[in-house]
């Protein structure tokens, strides 16, 4: 993840560095090399996603730099939304690492604290996931943790809840119920061990209002108040994310070419189930 970029762009590489100097470890070397399981514990994933990200942008402003410098609006999906941040000024590169290095490590905390999933639910909207939710929640939690586009929202709980919703995910007319690779259940309550952490990693860090709109993950609506902003990072950890709503306020917006930066090719297949009219593309890494 990230090598060729680094290979091939000074400015990408520069980045890794500095975020291995920062972190102290060498995180060049664990995007590029692995091992697997390290890179995919969230306290390790999660600044990974973050240069990753930034490291786009450059491949981006070197390939297209009249692209970058007209960009008008930016959202990134959970993690994502700190790569948003710092690319519209809200806080610089070392700071939005820092952060997200602790957010990593306290969501890991909150994780390892209580067993837990996330499960990707397709074929369903909302009001037949949240019944499949009462369903199969029984004594655990479970909730819808992202609302992505039309048929496809993940939920999260408790290991035994989501079994069972993965389980019953059929009987409900889902097409498919696939359990996602990752530490615990993001986006619920049992993220809560984490807020005092979180919050308080969020107090150290200089905020100023946003250069260009970030379209929030909890509202899909774009903030201009540091202290707003904080505030909604805070409970971004506890609460779905609404990232079709996202897309849908910037293409009523009038906004109608998007670039997905970062691994992977998910948000751009996200928004084409969105809104097929809108341009999207890609910046591999």
């Amino acid at each position: 993840m990230g090598k060729r970029l680094a290979e091939s762009l000074p400015a990408a590489r520069a980045l890794y560095d500095r975020a291995g100097e920062v972190l102290g470890y060498d995180l060049a070397k664990l995007c590029f090399e692995g091992p697997a399981e390290e890179l995919d514990s969230t306290v390790r994933s999660q600044p990974a996603l973050f240069v990753t990200g930034l490291a786009a942008v450059e491949a981006l402003r070197a390939e297209a730099p009249d692209v970058v410098l007209a960009c008008e609006a930016t959202a990134g999906l959970s993690l994502g939304e700190y790569t948003a941040m710092v690319f519209a000024g809200v806080m610089d590169f070392e700071d939005g690492l820092r952060l997200v290095h602790k957010r990593g490590s306290a969501m890991q905390e909150a994780a390892d604290a209580t067993p837990s999933g996330m499960v990707s639910i397709l074929g369903l909207e909302r009001v037949e996931v949240e019944a499949l939710c009462e369903k199969a929640r029984g004594d655990g939690v479970l909730e819808i943790a992202n609302l992505l586009c039309p048929g496809n929202i993940a939920i999260s709980g408790t290991n035994a809840a989501c079994e069972r919703a993965a389980e019953m995910a059929q009987s409900f007319g889902a097409m498919r119920a696939m359990p996602l690779a990752v530490a615990g259940a993001f986006h619920t309550n049992i993220m809560k061990p984490s807020e005092s952490k979180l919050a308080e990693a969020l107090a150290d860090v200089t905020m100023h209002p946003p250069r260009i709109p970030v379209v929030a993950n909890l509202d899909a609506r774009p903030h201009d108040n540091p202290e707003e902003i904080r505030k909604l990072l805070m409970r971004q950890v506890l609460e779905p994310v609404r990232w079709e709503d996202s897309m849908r306020y910037l293409v009523s917006e009038g906004f109608d070419q998007f670039y997905e930066v970062g691994p992977g090719r998910v948000l751009r297949g996200l928004l084409r189930r969105i809104d097929r009219t809108v341009s999207c593309q890609s910046v591999e890494v």
